[in-house]
């Protein structure tokens, strides 16, 4: 696969992504929307990874989004710091039992809106980069 394919490969899947985090943040999942949500972004950073990389394309396997923004060369702000690793954490919390149930009674219809229009605005300015 072409880094440009691979690309498209990333960004395709990340609106997939994008799409069920809404669908389960409608059937009332909170803490699942929000693990999907890392995904959404970790697939537009391995997209946009692709795009900046046309001989190694294919980024390194992690799920740590500042890890992966760095890589990515993106210049981060200290807000943006902040989301990139609140984000990464949606990973693990929702994943293992010892941080889930925490994470779980935090996830409410309130958090999980605002935190998915967090995630939203990540999603546009990483396909902004992505053109």
């Amino acid at each position: 696969m072409t880094n440009m394919e691979l690309m498209e490969h990333w960004t395709n899947r990340a609106e997939d992504d994008y799409n069920a985090m809404i669908a389960v943040y409608d059937s009332k999942q909170y803490n699942w929307s929000l693990f999907i949500g890392h995904l959404v972004v970790e697939k537009l950073l391995k997209g946009l990874y692709a795009k900046l990389n046309e001989k190694e394309p294919y980024a390194p396997k992690t799920h740590n989004l500042l890890a992966l923004a760095e890589r990515c060369n993106l210049e981060l702000n200290e807000s943006q710091v902040d989301v990139l690793s609140r984000i990464t954490r949606f990973n693990i919390m929702a994943r293992y039992d010892d941080a889930k149930n925490d994470f779980h009674k935090r996830c409410t219809a309130e958090y999980a809106k605002g935190q998915i229009a967090v995630i939203k605005e990540l999603k546009l300015w990483l396909k902004e980069k992505l053109i």
